[in-house]
């Protein structure tokens, strides 16, 4: 079996752009996608939250998953690591597009992955250090950083759906009625309309 794996972090990011990129690279290598597997979820959360985790507990011997990038795959050395180690043992391979490996179970492929995810693991690490260096020397030179203590951020969960509140009132709906077409509960309605100063 071939897969397609395809994972982006939020829902307003797209999968187009991975499939695009795998499905061009099959047609190049003459095979098939036999099962797309696409998920929106952070590479955070516990493989076993994700299709991944089900994808990686059945795949079989021979059988290759292809991703657009191995970063698709895991959150730090530690995860990567283990998602290859498993495929590995089972003779399984991970091909990825971007990084132009072939992860298989011989040693080529285990010091690729590592080397792959060590870099990630050290980039992702640094990234960290050099944003905490930057908000210390902000706070230093006297920057606020986020809203001040004590404050409310301007938007509310209803943000731009002034109109049709005012219209729902207008003809006589339930404060109730509305907040449940608004998939809201009526204090989080209420507030909004005493916030907006919606009056009818």
């Amino acid at each position: 079996m071939i897969y397609g794996y395809i994972r982006v972090s939020t829902a307003t990011q797209t999968t187009e752009n991975q499939r695009f990129e795998i499905e061009q690279f099959v047609a190049g290598q003459h095979i098939v996608i036999d099962e797309w597997v696409e998920e929106t979820i952070s590479s955070r959360q516990e493989l076993k939250k994700r299709k991944l985790g089900r994808l990686i507990r059945k795949i079989k011997k021979d059988d290759i998953v292809i991703s657009s990038e191995l970063s698709r795959l895991g959150r730090d050395l530690l995860q990567i690591m283990g998602i290859l180690n498993h495929c590995m043992n089972i003779g399984a391979n991970i091909w990825t597009i971007r990084d132009n490996y072939r992860l298989d179970a011989g040693i080529q492929g285990k010091i690729l992955a590592f080397a792959f995810g060590l870099t990630a693991e050290l980039e992702r690490n640094l990234i960290s250090q050099r944003t905490k260096e930057a908000l210390a020397a902000r706070r230093a030179a006297g920057q606020i950083l986020g809203r001040p203590f004590g404050s409310k951020s301007s938007y509310l969960k209803l943000t731009g759906k002034e109109n049709s509140v005012r219209r729902m009132l207008a003809r006589g709906d339930s404060k109730t009625a509305i907040a449940r077409k608004l998939r809201v509960n009526r204090e989080t309605l209420t507030n909004f309309i005493r916030v907006k100063n919606i009056n009818l």
